[in-house]
């Protein structure tokens, strides 16, 4: 009988092997069997157990950054909430007590807008609706969407305190947001300022950074003429008069507190004749802001000089013998927008001259303008002027600039014609006084360009103030909320200062809130990945101070008092008293923030101290940053089950500008340093060409379409599989592959469910007994567990996956469990060998399932329950088993890496031999294996190289390979194939010499002895 023929006569040995054995299915059906996981832990109260049985463990705390309760959830939610989950279960299983209390963001303008368009709906005036009934709609609102996002979050299988997660709009959050903002009151931190702001005017309220995008938008843009009326000559002049012991720091430079040589006196007054027709030319993006001048910036590192039109065409705006002072660099680009044929430099322009000129508003001494614009236009230096576009002056207008208002801080003192001006209303409109613009319209309640634009262009032109104008597409601010443009626009708002010492007591890390923000960065704060230290330092380094009202309705109000009649710069005009704050803390726990808008809540709080008739109750509310901000307060420093500092905020990058920052700006403020130790950051998700997704675009994946089609389980998984530190790409196509990475790792935990079928405690045996192919396993665990707590300690999903799954696909199912099956299903039942490997294959399913559990929730726990049945059973319940240090065995491990090289080429040389029709299954084969290194020879010769090959027999030689010999990397070993010689036995199908030579029919010596028992 050859080795390929079956003797249908012998007998059927099949019920004398050990074959694996379970009920763990092939096919997952995650969609129809994850909602019973969910439904089992939620009856057994699994995250209060977990609470329960870490008492006395340290604490680890993940503060849930707020989700908006607004909408369903997309895939940035599952994202970031399944990255949240990896966080909160792991550290549980590394020996924490790991806390996670989910909360929701519930104020602000999206609701608010929701409830107004239903209003608008029903021809309901908004204002005309009392203020507690529209925020008690917004409330119910917001209240639903909790709910139904609850259950969405549940079903991505996200373990936590769902019974009672933290609303920024429960009456105790209200109270302690209040809390906090008096806080910020009392340190003297909080002022009121009239400064530019980020404005909608189709929401008609502020807007901070964070409530900001930036898109291409269309602008006009427009080169203006600011006349020369002071040069420098006459500035020097007229601060000759002054006595030098009043002159103080004159506005007219350094220049012009020096005594002039002859020559340095004709030389000015040459220039000063030059320009006595010249105009300092400016470029705008937002003609609108043009009434609104008082100043131009210019950057004396930039080089500037004097030009003369020499050609021009006869209509043209810009004419021959025209004088224009421009930054070097950018001359020729605006004579090519003002259609010059011809100019020459007549001069160079020094920074010192520059500042000693004073200009003329294009729009002075115009009939009809009431002496409006009738004021002097200072040469102001600053840093924020570039030659990279425009003219390399910049117009600067303090009501509408940032750039702008701090020109006006630096200079105001020395430049008492530097006002801030209050042309442009809430709705986007100019004052109806203003001469020639009064109701002209920036942008309506839509958000669409208006006349303003248009009619100061056109009264340029018309006064022949232009060189030049035009259209460009660029970056430009819009609401994140409502998409249209902004404005900058300067109102009466409520400011923090954050660079105003604060004297609280709390000055370890700094005295003000950037000195304690900065360091909180730099010392107190790990980054993952680290870049979200560089953009967070830049961002608290270079901000303004935090602009906290809005002018909206739902939300928590400033609960603040000024004095009637008082000014903002006045020592008494917010009123500081820590008894009327406890009274508003009180009423707040017990009815919420709508006490504040109730009948008579100005004397409910203020007296009996304070008479209600001297004070104005502020009804501003607070911007919702400043909500999710205090979170940390109520929902880590006040609450049972918290912990302050937070160990972990985890958000997308966006958060930088957003959560991260308002907390550490509040943080700062109130409690000293930044409330969390760690910051974890994740991008954005992306489609798979990598697009932003867009419904437009039709390339959205909905979370709950990938539920229903795959399971949780398997977004878990991309998840997992992903570098969340960068921007994520997720479609059908990675979805697919996401699900056969599954379908694999399946197949492995299902084949060692099926051969541990049966294992109990007896058949466990020591480690010092164990072959050395089980003890490399061990080693191998050892090595993993050290990567696995690393990995998870540092929230290293993607690595942490990656090593396993390398791990059960490579060294389990392609090596160990290939070369253990012959001895698991053919060995004797108490087989040494045997025993050994089941051994092993417990210790291996403890590790996997738990190690796994933090990523695949579902699956572990199908796998956990497979073994282990039990109303009180779960893989959740479980920490990361310890791993003894004496598994490790660094010289085993690099003896068997010679043998696993040898193994290679040996099953490349069978795999040619099977393309080659020569042999059907390995155990044909006897190859003969060629090892001319030593010391691969020494490792492969003390183990059953045949039973590691998977061959009936193998030949060992220790000679160079002959030529026709198959050789992979190492040219040293070489293979020769051979076929086995002998029978197949009917048992084990191995091909042995003495096979059908036994009792037993058709079998070999081996699983002879096994029927004989």
């Amino acid at each position: 009988m050859t080795a390929d023929t079956t003797d249908t006569s012998l007998p059927d040995y099949k019920d004398t092997l050990f074959l694996p054995e379970t009920d763990f299915p092939m096919r997952a059906g995650l969609p129809a069997r994850e909602p019973d996981w969910l439904a089992r832990w939620e009856e057994m109260g699994l995250y209060h157990r977990l609470r329960a049985s870490a008492s006395g463990r340290p604490p680890f705390v993940l503060h849930d950054g707020p989700p908006y309760a607004n909408g369903h959830l997309h895939i940035g939610h599952a994202l970031n909430k399944i990255l949240k989950d990896f966080v909160v279960r792991s550290h549980q299983m590394l020996g924490f007590d790991s806390r996670y209390v989910p909360g929701w963001d519930c104020h602000g303008l999206p609701i608010e807008w929701k409830i107004e368009e239903q209003y608008r709906a029903k021809g309901k005036n908004k204002d005309e609706v009392p203020v507690n009934e529209l925020r008690a709609e917004c409330r119910k609102f917001a209240e639903g969407w909790v709910d139904i996002q609850r259950e969405e979050f549940k079903r991505l299988g996200v373990t936590g305190n769902w019974d009672a997660p933290y609303l920024t709009m429960s009456f105790d959050a209200e109270a302690v947001i209040a809390e906090e903002f008096m806080k910020f009151v009392m340190n003297g931190a909080l002022y009121q300022g009239s400064k530019p702001v980020m404005w909608s005017v189709v929401e008609k309220t502020a807007l901070a950074e964070a409530e900001v995008e930036y898109h291409d938008h269309q602008s006009h843009t427009v080169w203006v003429k600011f006349p020369v009326v002071t040069g420098p000559y006459d500035s020097y002049v007229e601060s000759k008069k002054q006595r030098p012991d009043e002159s103080g720091e004159d506005y007219a430079g350094r220049l012009l507190r020096i005594e002039l040589t002859e020559l340095q006196e004709l030389t000015l007054k040459d220039l000063n004749d030059r320009l006595k027709d010249a105009t300092v030319v400016i470029w705008t993006t937002t003609p609108w802001t043009i009434p609104q001048n008082r100043a131009i910036s210019f950057n004396p590192s930039i080089a500037y000089g004097l030009y003369r039109v020499t050609a021009a065409p006869a209509d043209n705006w810009a004419k021959a013998g025209d004088t224009y002072l421009l930054a070097d660099r950018l001359a020729e680009e605006v004579f090519r927008q003002a259609r010059v044929e011809g100019f020459e430099k007549v001069r160079a322009v020094t920074a010192d001259e520059l500042e000693a000129i004073t200009c003329a508003h294009p729009f002075r001494g115009l009939d009809g303008a009431n002496g409006e614009w009738d004021f002097p236009v200072p040469m102001l230096a600053g840093d924020h002027v570039t030659d990279d576009a425009g003219t390399g002056f910049v117009h600067t207008a303090p009501s509408h600039g940032a750039d702008d208002y701090e020109v006006f801080l630096r200079y105001r003192d020395a430049h008492p014609e530097l006002k801030m001006t209050h042309n442009v209303l809430e709705d986007g409109s100019f004052r109806p006084d203003l001469p020639f613009f009064g109701g002209a319209v920036i942008f309506d309640e839509k958000g669409k360009e208006k006349d303003a634009n248009k009619r100061v262009i056109d009264k340029l032109a018309e006064i022949g103030a232009l060189i030049a104008r035009g259209r460009i597409k660029h970056s430009y601010p819009h609401s994140w909320r409502s998409k249209a443009p902004l404005i900058f626009r300067n109102t009466a708002q409520w400011f923090v200062a954050i660079d105003k010492p604060l004297d609280d007591g709390k000055s370890e890390h700094g005295r003000t809130i950037r000195e304690r923000a900065l360091t909180s960065i730099d010392k107190l704060v790990t980054w993952v990945p680290r870049a979200g230290r560089n953009r967070l330092y830049s961002m608290i380094e270079n901000r303004p101070d935090w602009v906290l009202s809005r002018q909206r309705a739902w939300g928590v109000p400033l609960t603040c008092f000024v004095r009637r009649g008082a000014k903002p710069e006045d020592a008494d005009f917010l009123l500081r008293d820590p008894a009327v704050n406890a009274r508003i803390s009180a009423a707040f726990r017990a009815e919420g923030a709508d006490a504040w808008y109730a009948e008579g809540a100005a004397e409910r709080f203020l007296r009996p101290e304070h008479d209600p008739a001297d004070w104005i109750k502020v009804d501003d509310i607070l911007d919702v940053w400043f909500d999710s901000g205090s979170t940390h307060a109520f929902a880590l420093r006040d609450r049972a089950d918290g912990v302050w500092p937070a160990d972990v905020y985890l958000e997308g990058t966006d958060q930088h500008r957003g959560w991260f920052h308002s907390s550490m700006l509040q943080g700062c403020g109130t409690m000293g340093r930044a409330p969390y130790k760690t910051v974890v950051t994740h991008g954005f998700t992306l489609d798979e060409k990598g697009q932003k997704m867009s419904k437009s675009l039709g390339n959205t994946v909905a979370p709950q379409e990938v539920i229903k089609q795959y399971g949780a389980d398997i977004l878990r998984l991309w998840v997992a599989q992903s570098d969340y530190t960068a921007d994520l790409r997720i479609g059908p196509e990675i979805l697919k592959g996401t699900a056969d990475s599954y379908r694999r790792l399946r197949n492995t935990l299902r084949y060692m469910l099926a051969a541990l079928d049966g294992f109990d405690a007896a058949e466990r045996v020591e480690t010092s007994v164990m072959p050395e192919l089980e003890r490399l396993i061990l080693h191998r665990l050892a090595i993993l567990d050290g990567e696995v707590r690393k990995g998870y300690a540092e929230f290293d999903y993607q690595g942490v996956f990656q090593k396993l799954f390398t791990f059960a696909t490579g060294d389990l199912s392609a090596f160990w469990f290939d070369i253990r099956k012959d001895a698991l299903y053919c060995d004797a039942a108490a087989s040494p060998r045997r025993q050994a490997a089941r051994t092993v294959m417990d210790i291996l399913f403890h590790r996997l399932t738990t190690w796994l559990a933090p990523i695949l929730c579902f699956t572990m726990e199908e796998v956990w329950l497979a073994r282990f049945p039990g109303a009180e059973s779960s893989v959740h319940l479980q920490d990361f088993p310890e791993t003894p240090a004496e598994w490790r065995d660094e010289a085993l491990a690099a003896k068997w890496a010679r043998i696993r090289g040898a193994r290679r080429v040996v099953n490349g040389a069978l795999e040619i031999a099977r393309r080659d029709k020569l042999i059907g299954a390995s155990l044909e084969a006897a190859p003969v294996l060629y090892i001319a290194d030593p010391d691969t020879l020494a490792a492969v010769r003390s183990v059953d190289m045949a039973e590691i090959c998977i061959t009936s027999d193998l030949q060992l030689a220790g000679d160079e390979p002959p030529a026709e010999a198959f050789r992979a990397e190492d040219p040293a070993i070489g293979v020769v194939f051979e076929r086995a010689e002998g029978q197949k036995c009917a048992r084990c199908w191995k091909v042995l010499p003495d096979v059908g030579h036994h009792a037993h029919a058709g079998v070999c010596g081996r699983c002879e002895s096994v029927l004989r028992g």
